[in-house]
């Protein structure tokens, strides 16, 4: 048990010389943007995620049997929009990637000027939100999520991949003492999950309260404090900045 408080501690304050350095807080803070969007998105903008694409393959399921509530349409556009996000990530860490601090860098400014897009775009937009909104927010989103996802796919710091759960929640199962596994880095799922949950608790109360802007200011803001810690890393020169 001291091990699991260990990891957490570990995450959110990394030991000097660790591995993966600065990165694991700062992607916990990645984590909590999923959290704060996709309550947005789900709530606000229909029934549609711009983070958690399996969500969007079952609902267009559900949209082709004709389930109320869901638009094929919409879970097309968030899955083509995270796709091209993806691809802008995965261009940047191309160019970037030998050096996870500048590239994280840049990759969270990028993703923070596609939300401050967002943000304001929703600032402007009536309450519910108009068809003509509701796709270029949904666009807008996608793309900084798919961006977002690529660039944790590609600094790869375990069990921190800031938009999937699915894998890490089985981990903690799996890999438990409980069925003979090692149990290690279950703080560090623990966190992962937790953080996630959390930020879409603190988004749905926003929305229901009636902020949802807010929810993606809140979201902006993380990305901001992300992007600024990163920006003091560019020219780090540590073992942990080499992939």
């Amino acid at each position: 048990m001291s091990s699991f408080f260990t990891e957490i501690r570990q995450t959110f304050v990394p030991a000097p010389g660790s591995r993966h350095g600065p990165l694991p807080p700062m992607l916990v803070g990645l984590t909590l943007v999923t959290g704060l969007v996709d309550a947005f998105s789900y709530l606000v903008l229909g029934h549609v995620f711009v983070a958690n694409m399996t969500g969007n393959i079952v609902f267009l399921g559900f949209a082709l049997a004709g389930a109320p509530g869901f638009s094929f349409w919409a879970s097309v556009v968030a899955l083509v929009s995270f796709w091209v996000g993806a691809l802008l990530g995965g261009r940047l860490g191309a160019r970037l990637g030998q050096h996870r601090g500048r590239f994280l860098a840049t990759a969270v400014s990028v993703q923070a000027a596609y939300l401050l897009a967002a943000l304001i775009l929703s600032a402007l937009s009536a309450s519910p939100v108009p068809t003509a909104a509701r796709y270029p927010l949904i666009v807008l989103l996608a793309i900084a999520m798919g961006l977002q996802n690529a660039s944790a796919r590609k600094l790869a710091v375990p069990d921190l991949t800031t938009t999937v759960l699915t894998l890490t929640i089985t981990g903690t199962a799996a890999d438990s003492a409980l069925v003979g596994g090692s149990g290690s880095t279950g703080g560090r799922r623990f966190t992962s999950v937790a953080t996630m949950f959390l930020g879409a608790l603190i988004g749905a109360l926003l929305i229901r309260h009636g902020h949802s802007t807010l929810a993606l200011a809140a979201a902006l803001a993380v990305l901001v404090v992300v992007a600024a810690s990163a920006l003091r890393l560019r020219h780090a020169d540590a073992d942990w900045v080499r992939p």
